[in-house]
């Protein structure tokens, strides 16, 4: 569907309740979310989609602002007939665009859960980045993926190596000029200034094995967010993949109760 300007690959499950919405990781895609999907129990309405320059929409021609990102899922909201507040769930850059629409459009948000949320990059990171970027685009995603992801793919004893496989492979699959782009958007990201503006219920999920965001990070992400809740999951960076039965469990709990204290939430993992 064309919205604001911008091809967007979605999908729409029906369903009874508060719509929820989902929202990738950098490098991914809608299917991103395939197994915590199978996890869910419920029957709410569900809109996952393909974000600017990711999957099947649009692909890029320059670098986005977060806030575009963040304007696309209000317009996909309009374009879908959704009217009434919905539910984010989002990870890594994905979490920043979810709070960041709460934060622009807070009457559309009902509320956010925050998984790894990369709302900022440290200045001495900035070059490493953007010398990255320049590699994506010479040497295509191939040349760069196995360092990224033995790093942030971090493969548990009791993980599915088809899994694996899959997720590599979509991750390669990506357009390399609109990859590039986005980690030039991800060098100047600092969506800090705009947390204290949030006003609807946020879970905030770090996990005990991310060696991008680290607990103390996404705990401070958690601070920075007026009555924001703090949990943490015995996972690594891409925990909706690669422990999706936990990462279900922590959504509907939250989403059933937000005002609930989740420091005390155990989750099997």
């Amino acid at each position: 569907m064309d919205i604001a300007g911008s091809i967007t690959r979605y999908e729409w499950r029906p369903g009874i309740g508060r719509p929820l919405v989902l929202v990738h990781e950098m490098g991914g895609t809608l299917n991103s979310w395939d197994r915590m999907l199978a996890h869910l129990r419920g029957e709410r309405p569900i809109l996952r989609y393909d974000m600017r320059g990711s999957g099947l929409s649009e692909k890029l021609t320059d670098v986005p602002y977060i806030e575009e990102l963040a304007d696309d899922l209000a317009h996909l909201l309009d374009a879908a007939g959704i009217r009434e507040p919905v539910d984010l769930a989002g990870s890594g850059i994905g979490a920043a665009v979810a709070l960041m629409c709460a934060s622009r459009h807070p009457r559309r948000v009902a509320s956010v859960v925050a998984m790894s949320p990369v709302t900022d990059v440290p200045a001495v990171r900035r070059l490493t980045l953007l010398d990255v970027a320049n590699r994506m685009e010479r040497e295509g995603l191939r040349s760069i993926v196995d360092a990224h992801l033995s790093s942030s793919y971090a493969a548990d004893r009791d993980d599915d190596p088809e899994v694996f496989r899959e997720f590599r492979a979509r991750w390669i699959a990506n357009d390399p000029k609109s990859f590039a782009l986005s980690y030039r958007m991800l060098a100047d990201l600092d969506i800090r200034p705009s947390l204290g503006a949030i006003t609807c219920p946020v879970l905030v999920i770090g996990a005990q094995r991310d060696a991008f965001r680290a607990i103390p990070v996404s705990q401070a992400v958690a601070e920075q967010i007026p009555g924001a809740r703090f949990l943490t999951l015995n996972a690594v960076h891409f925990m909706h993949v690669q422990k999706p039965a936990a990462v279900a469990v922590a959504l509907e709990e939250f989403l059933s109760n937000p005002h609930s204290d989740f420091t005390q939430l155990a989750i099997s993992e």
